[in-house]
């Protein structure tokens, strides 16, 4: 790629781990007279948008930096220009650049520059703390920072499906995790809901996670999947710890969702504006019992449909010993039919937050899929 937003990725790919946003800077300088840039990065919560240097956070959504990041699109207010930054689905935050140029076809250039951040952003993470240092507001608890680690990410795109999850409370969550992969042909979905307290209950759900993926990697079913972690946790703990998981596998071709449910969360539906619950065979949890037989179940999707998962911890949340209960999630579930599946999932912990009037006590994960139909 030649021109300025060739130039500009090339300064991505060859800069320091530590000075991928620096070096970036100095460019949009050189290229555009851009003399401002700073990236905002959305935390942990999905409710601050924290600047990677010097700044203060941004809390409110009616924000130009918020309304960028949640309609993903570049937004000019006055001589400022708040531009996403991404890649595939995972919103990592918002590039800020002022003066912004009022050449439109230099702005179009530095929305892709913006996501060519985000991509080299995602290829820097694992060998720098830099960026993910930046994300949090508070420090995180080690099982919270081991469970973190394990996920795939937050979000993802694909023309036949979006898909999204959030585990509450953010920064101390412990045995809840969600997990998911896919080929071009299949997704897989699994969404766990770990036993136990801090380290331990991290540490279980990560032998469970890591043994559904080796079983998925070595192209067994989605049953034999769920044997061999099973296998896996009993043959560590012999019975005294376990935990439930949903797994799911979506044939990207005919919209067939293949379930196997081990005492999991609970798969709920929405479809032309009504909630309702799929109904699943409850088999043992993961590691209760030696050589669990597992049996999968099947079900249609149409194009449209939208699933959510939600752990006990969504349902069990409590305010002054009232629950949140099915009620007030069907209600709420029934309201995020317009949002994308990452406004969905943080939305509904939203509610639950202002629920519970603060940060949840228990653990609870949310994950939002919606099914767009076969794409060639």
């Amino acid at each position: 790629m030649s021109g300025p937003e060739g130039a500009a990725r090339r300064v991505l790919t060859q800069a320091p781990t530590d000075l991928v946003v620096d070096r970036l800077a100095a460019e949009l300088a050189r290229l555009y007279g851009i003399t401002r840039t700073e990236l905002y990065q959305v935390d942990y919560r999905l409710a601050e948008l924290l600047p990677l240097g010097d700044g203060d956070p941004i809390g409110g959504p009616g924000h130009p930096a918020w309304r960028a990041f949640d309609h993903q699109e570049p937004l000019v207010a006055g001589d400022v220009g708040w531009f996403p930054v991404g890649m595939r689905g995972e919103r990592r935050g918002v590039l800020r650049v002022a003066p912004v140029p009022a050449d439109p076809v230099a702005r179009r250039e530095v929305g892709a520059i913006a996501t060519a951040l985000g991509h080299e952003l995602s290829a820097v993470s694992a060998s720098t703390d830099v960026y993910l240092t930046a994300r949090r507001s508070r420090r995180l608890t080690l099982a919270a920072e081991m469970q973190w680690d394990l996920l795939p990410g937050r979000s993802r795109n694909h023309p036949s499906f979006n898909l999204a999850g959030q585990l509450e409370p953010a920064y101390a969550v412990r045995g809840d995790s969600f997990d998911w992969s896919d080929d071009g042909h299949r997704l897989w979905l699994a969404v766990l809901n770990g036993f136990g307290e801090g380290v331990a209950a991290a540490l279980l759900t990560s032998l469970a996670t890591y043994a559904l993926r080796n079983a998925r990697r070595a192209g067994l079913g989605l049953a034999d999947q769920a044997a061999l972690a099973d296998q896996a946790v009993y043959e560590q703990h012999r019975g005294a710890q376990h935990l439930s998981v949903l797994l799911t596998e979506l044939d990207l071709a005919t919209g067939v969702l293949t379930a196997v449910d081990a005492g999991s969360p609970r798969l709920l539906r929405l479809r032309d504006g009504r909630v309702d619950e799929q109904v699943l065979d409850k088999q043992f949890p993961l590691g209760m019992f030696e050589g669990t037989d597992y049996q999968e179940q099947r079900f249609q999707l149409a194009p449209g449909d939208r699933l959510f998962v939600v752990s006990d911890g969504v349902i069990d949340a409590a305010a002054d010993q009232v629950r949140y209960g099915e009620v007030a999630l069907d209600r709420f579930l029934r309201r995020t039919g317009p949002m994308e599946p990452l406004d969905a999932v943080r939305s509904l912990i939203g509610d639950l937050r202002a629920f519970v009037a603060g940060d949840l006590v228990d653990d609870a994960v949310v994950v939002c899929l919606d099914w767009l139909g076969p794409q060639p």
